[in-house]
């Protein structure tokens, strides 16, 4: 699954990213970033990327709680074409979500006992990467709206596996396009960007343990974690 992630670039370095040329969404990078927190997506309007906020865990149209969307942070990109919450969105309405690291909990043995210990994921250059996101939105029989997401999983590569049975999709950058062309309705064709992303492009380093608190939000959090604790726990 995918939990948890960062972003923690300028407002300058995402617009310059995403060819956007301006935003009046409040932005502070985020270390901590979790389920049914607003976040950060783009879109694609037919001429040009806009930038918007929704809230993560999608909640469907047709949904008669808004609280179901706590339940789908994560879409299996395996079976969303066929899942009633993400079939139309995965035609419709797909977004990307971007991040600079994302992070996970692998189980290892410390004197004889299991525990989770959090790994925070980034790509090898420190660069930005885009989630794949889909996103819905909901109205109340009063009218209001709610804009939400998920975040599309898939199976681990190798860097992954012994951390974790699922990772986020990656889109590489060159398939962005494709990603956020409305026009491009059939699942088929969108089936190559929902591999794995390549392990080598990839690293992961242990974090601390006070991410696991959604309140705690600052840098320290994506510092590795300090080289006597390393030596402890492997």
């Amino acid at each position: 699954m995918c939990g948890r992630y960062t972003l923690t670039i300028t407002l300058e370095e995402l617009l310059m990213r995403y060819g956007i040329d301006e935003t009046t969404i409040p932005y502070s990078p985020k270390y901590n970033i979790a389920p049914r927190q607003m976040v950060l997506a783009i879109v694609h309007d037919g001429s040009k990327n806009r930038m918007g906020e929704l809230s993560w865990g999608l909640v469907p149209p047709w949904a008669d709680d808004p609280k179901i969307g706590s339940g789908m942070i994560n879409a299996r990109a395996e079976t969303a074409a066929a899942k009633p919450a993400f079939k139309d969105a995965l035609k419709r309405k797909r977004c990307l979500i971007p991040a600079d690291g994302f992070y996970e909990w692998q189980e290892i043995e410390q004197n004889g006992k299991k525990r989770k210990q959090p790994m925070r994921v980034v790509a090898k250059d420190r660069s930005i990467f885009s989630l794949a996101g889909l996103y819905e939105t909901w109205q109340s029989p009063g009218g209001d709206k709610l804009s939400s997401c998920t975040i599309l999983t898939t199976t681990p590569n190798e860097l992954m596996k012994p951390i974790h049975d699922r990772m986020p999709v990656i889109v590489h950058e060159r398939d962005e396009a494709l990603w956020l062309d409305r026009s491009v309705q059939d699942p088929a064709r969108l089936e190559r960007l929902l591999a794995p992303y390549p392990s080598h492009e990839l690293e992961a380093y242990p974090v601390e343990a006070a991410v696991g608190n959604v309140r705690n939000d600052d840098a320290s959090l994506i510092a590795p974690q300090a080289e006597d604790e390393q030596l402890r726990l492997w």
